[in-house]
């Protein structure tokens, strides 16, 4: 189970070919579909986000290992994603990608101003 978490952010961000920010809503969604044990859910979850046979067997893979090794497998993965998605740096990192982000589109709605 080690590097699991890696490896779905990975196939997630980097595969799937989503902005950092399209994929979290995915990233959350998938993983805890992932977690839950549903294969079904999952591959409804995945076509959404129009993943490949390849990705789709990966997934499912990912999904074995979890149903595996139980929940107390579950809950370490859980509190891992957690202490990242929670900490300062990653917060801090969000915000200031909104903050650019609402600057870019504010700069498109008036080219000629500052």
């Amino acid at each position: 189970m080690k590097g699991t978490l890696l490896v779905l952010a990975l196939l997630v961000t980097g595969e799937l070919g989503f902005k950092t920010a399209e994929a979290c809503p995915a990233f959350y969604g998938i993983f805890s579909l992932l977690a839950l044990g549903n294969k079904q859910l999952l591959d409804i979850s995945l076509d959404l986000v129009n993943a490949t046979k390849p990705e789709k067997a990966g997934f499912e893979k990912l999904q074995a290992c979890y149903n595996e090794r139980g929940v107390k497998a579950k809950l370490l993965d859980l509190k891992a994603l957690s202490s990242i998605t929670l900490s300062k740096e990653c917060i801090s990192s969000a915000l200031n990608m909104v903050k650019n982000d609402v600057k870019q589109r504010l700069s498109k709605l008036n080219p000629l101003g500052r």
